[in-house]
């Protein structure tokens, strides 16, 4: 048996969730609301009261689990050190988990989407972005997740031709995207946010599989470390799909 909490700020919404994993099944308490500039005064109560619902003590638990990104920088800090400090004080793994995943694996789990391209709105004209196929009902990469402007948006050259779903708020600026992604999306859903009620299923299984880190490595992914490259290289350069 499994019992695994996760935890996210890494947008407009933040939400807590608590799984219970054993041999009847899976037992799931969550929290979500979307609370902007929120974050630091909500998050801590959502933990408290999965936890209390449950009927669940810290010391049981087995591992923490937190949005590691990409997303807000600040809501990303906030989930970060949070579960930093649970991970720590009780002396429990951490599990990182994609919020870009985590989308592609909400919009299965409610909708039955199986060909997935989730994109976050960025900033700064670009968007996080990355395409996904279910596979044994768990998300699949069919790209690497990457920061980039919207007009570079690119399909999976293998699979093209399935019906795609667009999630997330980088949709947002579908103007500017090309018009091979605007004429295979047949569905776009802006007004999503990604869940600790995802996070911490692909929480679960990345735990049951042995994967998880100390606590002292806790780092969120906010891509952003390849803008530099990417604004220097040559215009043609930065026409190609991420790889």
């Amino acid at each position: 048996m499994s019992l695994v909490l996760a935890l996210d700020a890494s947008s407009s919404a933040c939400s807590a969730a608590l799984l219970r994993r054993g041999a009847e099944g899976e037992e799931l308490v969550s929290r979500y609301a979307l609370t902007p500039r929120e974050h630091t005064r909500r998050l801590m109560p959502m933990i408290d009261e999965v936890l209390a619902e449950a009927g669940v003590a810290p010391a049981q638990l087995d591992a923490v689990a937190y949005g590691h990104g990409p997303g807000s920088f600040t809501g990303l800090r906030i989930a970060a050190g949070v579960a930093q400090g649970l991970a720590y004080g009780l002396e429990r793994p951490l599990v990182g988990v994609s919020t870009l995943k985590a989308l592609a694996l909400g919009g299965f789990l409610r909708h039955r989407f199986r060909y997935v391209f989730t994109t976050l709105d960025a900033r700064m004209g670009e968007v996080y972005a990355a395409a996904w196929r279910i596979e044994n009902e768990r998300p699949v990469a069919l790209m690497d997740e990457a920061v980039l402007p919207p007009e570079r948006l690119q399909l999976p050259r293998e699979h093209e031709d399935h019906d795609w779903v667009g999630l997330g708020s980088g949709w947002g600026l579908w103007d500017a995207m090309p018009a091979e992604i605007q004429a295979a999306l047949g569905l776009t859903v802006v007004d999503v946010e990604p869940q600790a009620s995802d996070m911490v299923i692909l929480a679960a299984d990345a735990f049951d599989a042995g994967e998880h880190q100390r606590p002292h490595d806790a780092q969120p992914v906010y891509l952003r470390d390849q803008v530099a490259w990417k604004k220097s290289a040559p215009r043609a350069a930065s026409r190609k799909a991420p790889q």
